[in-house]
């Protein structure tokens, strides 16, 4: 028998929560964000449940290449645009639109020889101090685009650093307002938080919204708000068994360092999964896990193979007793990834994309 832990991909909340997004943007086309192998989901996988977006934005040549082996023929935007001139070339190939985010990729196009124009997303650096070209430069990279016989259309484009938090984006989008006014070409400017926290704001001013996050159930300014208050549904869950038993006395301690000490009588239970499996090694004790679909905690130290659980809730528990790391559990109760994420002083994306090839996963296209 295998190692009881499986990732379960469910595809109907993908497609939900892509619906939830649609509906704070309902002017708009929506990307469906797949980079980093779709959050971790898997890029074949994460396809069934998002091909109704009107468009898939990602970062690698080989994740455009499998999309289109996916028989998709709608619009694939590298959201990093090309590393080397000779990237240009798939482009035209693929049908891919890329962003150009520096003088280099302006250059890149400028000396490639193509029979097929190019659909190309001009970033302005708004204040997130990443990609981008600065306010006082964009226009004239902007002209520079404009007279190329390589470029067919120039759309605009900046990132929000701050949507999730008090700072809001008014600054950052008067900048972007301010040197693009009068520019033609589509606007992308809404992340997944500008898109749900700053609806009204960016209303008229997004052509696209560039959803990632939300997509995949995590709420993008938890724990402000949680994924249940924007309506999301976890799309990845991780789950295991109890596989052992230990009944401890006042004074016993559990794990390496002996992190955890019993103040008294205490059942706990010892599941198949630990930081091998992507489970994040810096939870800690309190770090909340269901059992049976029941709330419960971690006690002491996550190890390679194996994390320990309080039972004291489920004295029903035991050996085979189903345990939800984080997702949905068997018996409906949710755990929000984003609760486990905070206990490990993370974000819920880096828990997705950190899932370990170890582990075994299925796909749940039956329903939420």
């Amino acid at each position: 028998m295998p190692r009881p832990i499986v990732a379960t991909i469910h595809t109907a909340a993908l497609a939900h929560n892509l619906a939830r997004a649609r509906l704070a943007a309902p002017d708009s086309r929506v990307w469906a964000v797949v980079k980093a192998n779709a959050y971790g989901h898997g890029l074949e996988r994460a396809f069934e449940g998002l091909h109704s977006a009107d468009g898939f934005a990602l970062l690698d040549l080989a994740e455009a290449q499998r999309l289109r082996a996916l028989d998709w023929r709608g619009p694939i935007l590298l959201l990093e645009g090309c590393f080397d001139a000779r990237d240009l070339e798939l482009c035209s190939r693929l049908g891919l639109w890329h962003t150009v985010h520096c003088n280099e990729q302006v250059d890149m196009l400028a000396a490639h020889k193509t029979q097929l124009p190019h659909r190309v997303f001009l970033k302005m650096n708004s204040g997130m101090n990443r990609l981008g070209f600065r306010p006082e430069r964009y226009r004239a990279a902007w002209t520079r685009l404009n007279a190329l016989p390589q470029v067919e259309e120039i759309s605009l484009m900046t990132h929000f650093s701050d949507a999730d938090g008090p700072k809001g984006i008014a600054a950052q989008l008067a900048t972007f307002d301010a040197v693009t006014h009068d520019l033609p070409g589509e606007r992308t400017l809404s992340n997944s938080a500008g898109s749900l926290r700053h609806r009204a704001a960016l209303a008229s001013r997004s052509d696209w919204i560039r959803p990632g996050i939300v997509v995949y159930g995590s709420a993008p300014d938890f724990p402000e708000h949680s994924a249940a208050h924007w309506g999301l549904q976890p799309t990845m869950t991780l789950a295991s068994r109890i596989i052992g038993v230990q009944h401890l006395v006042a004074g016993d301690t559990v794990g390496y360092g002996s992190s955890f000490t019993a103040d008294g009588p205490l059942t706990i239970g010892i599941v198949a999964c630990g930081y091998a499996d992507g489970y994040p090694r810096h939870c800690t004790t309190g770090t909340p896990v269901l059992v049976g679909g029941v709330r419960t905690r971690l006690v002491g130290r996550v190890s390679m193979d194996m994390v320990t659980v309080d039972l004291t809730p489920v004295p029903t528990a035991g050996m085979g007793s189903e345990v939800t790391l984080w997702g949905r559990s068997a018996h409906g109760a949710v755990l929000p990834i984003d609760e486990v994420a905070l206990a490990a002083g993370t974000v819920g994306y880096e828990l997705m994309c950190a899932l370990a090839q170890r582990v075994p996963v299925v796909v749940d296209a039956v329903g939420l």
